[in-house]
C-alpha cells in the first residue's frame, strides 16, 4: 500500500535542468519510495546507488567526460545513498554545469556527511528536501476522523515509520523497531564519523528518552556516561543530523527572569525512543504519557512546517520562577505561545502575556490537536 507522500509534489516541482535536488531523511522513511514513484512519470533516466563501487567510482572521478560516458544520453540521474560518492559535490557541481538539459536527483540518509559534501559546491544550484517519517498531514489522507483518533494511541506507543504503519500486529512493530535500533540507527555516524563507542551512543539516547520535554544538562549527561562534556555535544549534534533527534532552545528578549541558555530534545518517531527504554505498554498504564503527547506534537509540528511550508523559529520558554510554555513560535513578526495537555486544558501563564502582551496562545489538547499538526 502506497501512502501519498506530500514531498512528491515539491519534488516534481523543483526538479529542473541545471538544478540538483538533495532529499534528506534517516534510512527507512521512504526517501527510495518517493524515488520510484516520481520515476513512474519518468523515461530517459539512469537510477544508481553511491553503495555500488563501480558507480562510485565513475561519479567520483572529476572527469568530465567520464561523467558524459557515465550518464550517456540520459536527461535524469537518480543517486541513492549519495553521501558514499567521495567528492560528491563538486561531481555533481560538473554534471549540472557542463551536460546540458541534465537534471540531478540525490538522496541521503545523514546531513552531516553530505551536506558537507555538497554543500559549497553546489551554492546557488540545488534545491534541499528533509523527510520524516510518516506525518499525520499524509496519513490523514486514508483515513476519517474517526480512524484518526482510533489510531492515535498506536502512534503514540510505535510512531510513524513507513513500515510500522502498514503492519498488523504489535509484535510484528516491536520486532521490526528493535531491528531498525540495533542495525541502522546509528549506522550513518559510526560509519562517516569513525566513531567507536555505539554502545555511548545508545546510552545517551536511553537517557534523552527519559528526558523528552525537559531542559537537558550537557555536564549531568556526560558525568553519567563517563565521558566528556564535548563529547557529548558531538554525539548530540550528530544525532539531530542523522534526524533521531530534535533539539529546541529557550527563549528570550534578554528579560532577566527567562532562562535561555538549556536546550530540550525530542525523538523524531515515536516508536524509536520507545524502543530505546523497551516501553510500548498501553497508554492507560504509562506514567510518561504527558511527555509522548508533547514529543508527538512537537515532531508532527516539525512535519507540517517543513512540508507546508510554515517558516518559523521554535523555542520553548520559562522563567526562573519555573513559568513555562512547551513550544514558542517566532514568525510572520509575532510570537505564538503553546501548552501541551493530555488531560484538561491550561489557562496560559500570566507572566507570557505580562512580557510579550501582543503575542497570541493556545494549549493543545486531545480534543483539537488536528489543526495544529494538519
Amino acid at each position: 500500500m502506497y501512502i501519498p507522500q506530500l514531498q512528491l509534489k515539491r519534488l516534481k516541482e523543483v526538479s529542473s535542468p541545471g538544478k540538483v535536488v538533495i532529499i534528506f531523511g534517516a534510512r527507512r522513511v521512504g526517501k527510495t519510495t518517493l524515488i520510484k514513484k516520481f520515476l513512474e512519470n519518468e523515461e530517459n533516466y539512469i537510477y544508481v546507488t553511491g553503495e555500488d563501487l563501480f558507480v562510485r567510482d565513475y561519479l567520483s572521478s572529476g572527469s568530465i567526460e567520464q561523467l558524459k560516458s557515465f550518464i550517456g544520453q540520459k536527461k535524469l540521474l537518480v543517486i541513492d545513498e549519495a553521501q558514499y560518492v567521495p567528492n560528491i559535490g563538486h561531481n555533481l557541481k560538473l554534471i549540472v554545469d557542463h551536460l546540458e538539459g541534465v537534471r540531478v536527483i540525490a538522496t541521503g540518509s545523514s546531513t552531516f556527511d553530505l551536506a558537507k559534501t555538497v554543500g559549497e559546491p553546489l551554492t546557488g544550484r540545488k534545491h534541499v528536501i528533509k523527510m520524516f517519517p510518516l506525518s499525520q498531514m499524509e496519513l490523514g489522507q486514508l483515513e476519517n476522523l474517526a480512524e484518526t483518533k482510533a489510531r492515535l494511541e498506536s502512534r503514540l506507543r510505535y510512531g510513524s515509520y513507513p513500515e510500522v504503519i502498514t503492519m498488523q500486529g504489535e509484535q510484528e512493530q516491536r520486532e521490526y523497531l528493535h531491528d531498525l535500533i540495533s542495525s541502522y540507527l546509528l549506522k550513518d555516524i559510526l560509519a562517516f564519523e569513525g566513531i567507536q563507542k555505539s554502545k555511548k551512543l545508545l546510552d545517551l539516547l536511553i537517557l534523552i528518552a527519559f528526558q523528552i520535554g525537559k531542559e537537558v544538562s550537557i555536564g549531568e549527561l556526560a558525568t553519567q556516561l563517563g565521558i566528556s562534556r564535548q563529547t557529548v555535544e558531538r554525539y548530540l549534534d550528530l544525532l539531530e543530523q542523522v534526524f533521531v533527534l530534535i533539539n529546541v532552545r529557550g527563549f528570550s528578549r534578554n528579560l532577566r527572569k527567562e532562562v535561555t541558555k538549556s536546550s530540550k530534545y525530542y525523538f523524531c518517531d515515536l516508536g524509536i525512543r520507545n524502543g530505546l527504554i523497551n516501553n510500548f505498554n498501553p497508554l492507560n498504564v504509562r506514567d510518561d504519557i504527558g511527555l509522548l503527547w508533547e514529543n508527538y506534537l512537537v515532531i508532527e509540528r516539525v512535519k507540517k512546517q517543513t512540508y507546508t511550508p510554515i517558516w518559523s523559529n521554535n523555542y520553548f520558554w520559562r522563567t526562573y520562577d519555573q513559568k513555562e510554555l512547551d513550544w514558542v513560535e517566532e514568525r510572520d513578526g509575532k510570537l505564538f505561545g503553546y501548552e501541551f495537555k493530555w488531560g484538561k486544558p491550561s489557562p496560559p501563564p500570566k507572566l507570557w502575556f505580562e512580557t510579550y502582551p501582543n503575542a497570541a496562545f493556545e494549549c493543545i489538547s486531545q480534543d483539537q490537536y488536528l489543526p495544529f499538526i494538519t
